[in-house]
């Protein structure tokens, strides 16, 4: 009797075919025929060469790339950033304006301060200057074309930053 290796099962033998021996001399053989060609193939173990990570160099690889990236980005990025700064002061200023003309289309006169138009209600609260971050508005008084009596009030409204727009001018006369 012989245990095959596919199925795991006992077949009795009563030759070898190819030999053909009987009996005991055919088991003999044929456990030897087994062992040799159809053990069963081991598991190879693995070398320490094949142990799983990642190495110092694919690590500094990947590192270099992802700084390579980052340098093209960011200027790209600082770049955005101020052009919507630079777009949030533009329509803060185009409002300020429009609710000095309503204030003083409203109330006949012009405001003395920008804090009126809060006290008002035309606005609850003065906007933040996106360039400097605060709200350190710079105010332009002149005469006021509806008064009599020749009332000095806010004409217009300016950023309080010194610094030069991405167009080259100034934010302080836009």
């Amino acid at each position: 009797m012989v245990r095959t290796t596919v199925t795991g099962s006992v077949e009795g033998r009563q030759g070898d075919g190819e030999t053909g021996r009987t009996g005991e001399a055919a088991l003999v053989c044929a456990s030897r025929y087994h062992r040799v060609f159809l053990s069963p193939v081991l598991p190879i173990s693995p070398s320490p060469r094949l142990s799983k990570g990642f190495t110092l160099l694919e690590l500094m690889i990947v590192i270099s790339i992802i700084i390579i990236l980052a340098a093209i980005a960011l200027p790209q990025y600082q770049k955005t950033i101020m052009h919507t700064r630079e777009a949030v002061l533009r329509d803060d200023l185009f409002k300020l304006r429009s609710l000095l003309d309503q204030y003083a289309a409203d109330k006949g006169k012009l405001p003395q301060s920008l804090d009126d138009l809060v006290t008002s209600s035309y606005v609850r609260e003065l906007p933040v200057d996106p360039i400097t971050g605060q709200k350190d508005w710079v105010v332009a008084t002149g005469d006021d074309p509806n008064s009599t009596t020749s009332e000095q009030g806010v004409t217009d409204v300016h950023s309080a930053s010194g610094d030069v727009s991405s167009e080259g001018t100034p934010y302080s006369e836009w």
